[in-house]
């Protein structure tokens, strides 16, 4: 392990007088008090499938979107209620609503010539317990 910051590394960007020796803390630190990850920890395909629905969620108009169809009384809302609340023309609308229904946050069924859209059961549990620290064991 290098234990010295090197004067040729600062050079360009500082006098030499300026740099002050740095010493590795490497030998001193105490040893880690933090388990290495294990069992409990995500693997690669449920962090890219939760890493997809977090990018989904990362837009403002998602979010109202996602808030008006989880307090909407009957637990849907058609693509025609959210424009004017909104404040977004239909097919901006439909843009983030098709975005919310690939990362697996909303369902869509077809009525006739609109969508009615709602919060697929469980997709925000799963967030959210992402979010909710592990007890230690």
């Amino acid at each position: 392990m290098i234990e010295d910051i090197e004067v040729c590394q600062y050079a360009g960007s500082a006098r030499i007088s300026e740099v002050r020796r740095v010493t590795s803390y490497a030998a001193t630190a105490a040893p880690c008090c933090v388990p290495a990850p294990g069992q409990g920890s995500l693997q690669v395909p449920d962090a890219e499938a939760l890493a997809a629905r977090f990018k989904a969620l990362s837009d403002p108009s998602r979010l109202r979107i996602l808030s008006l169809v989880s307090s909407s009384t009957e637990a849907e809302t058609c693509v025609c209620d959210l424009a004017e609340p909104l404040e977004l023309g239909q097919p901006t609308v439909s843009h983030h609503l098709k975005i919310l229904v690939d990362a697996g946050l909303l369902s869509r069924e077809k009525r006739g010539v609109w969508a009615y859209y709602s919060i697929v059961p469980g997709a925000l549990d799963s967030l959210a317990a992402t979010l909710t620290p592990k007890a230690s064991s």
